[in-house]
């Protein structure tokens, strides 16, 4: 299968307009044009998902333990703030204030591909992130990732 279709991959620039809705990257559009779920992300991003990639995470975490606090509370954050969205047909979602308030997102935004999801950055924020992994990054090892390299 075409990796086009199967992953998200990239980083992209759209802005947010006034009415919080985001323009999604035209190279992503056609895996999303059925909708998205939204959801809190690690390091205060959003994570955007296909409906089926979401329905497949679902399955897997569904099998975690209720009775681990840990696991119960990163649940919660991410279902409690999730949204579906379907994209207008000029490709725009609409972002819930609740995530915008939880990514910082206010005009400049960066999406980028991550397998199967994408991520919603505020900007300066992902400039951060990026520049904070850049060592991170050139260090990789096997042990982090056991069998990749």
């Amino acid at each position: 299968m075409n990796p086009d279709v199967t992953n998200f991959f990239g980083t992209y620039t759209p802005r947010l307009d006034d009415k919080g809705r985001l323009f999604l990257p035209a190279k992503f559009r056609p895996r999303l044009e059925q909708g998205v779920i939204l959801t809190r992300g690690q390091e205060h991003c959003i994570y955007g998902w296909t409906t089926e990639s979401f329905n497949e995470f679902t399955d897997r975490v569904r099998n975690t333990p209720f009775t681990n606090r840990q696991a119960r509370n990163f649940l919660r954050m991410l279902f409690s703030g999730a949204s579906s969205e379907t994209p207008d047909k000029q490709g725009r979602i609409s972002v819930p204030p609740v995530l915008r308030e939880w990514a910082s997102l206010e005009r400049e935004c960066t999406v980028v591909g991550a397998m199967d999801r994408i991520e919603i950055w505020d900007s300066r924020r992902w400039e951060e992130f990026s520049s904070e992994q850049e060592d991170e990054f050139a260090d990789m090892s096997d042990e982090v990732m056991p069998g990749i390299f």
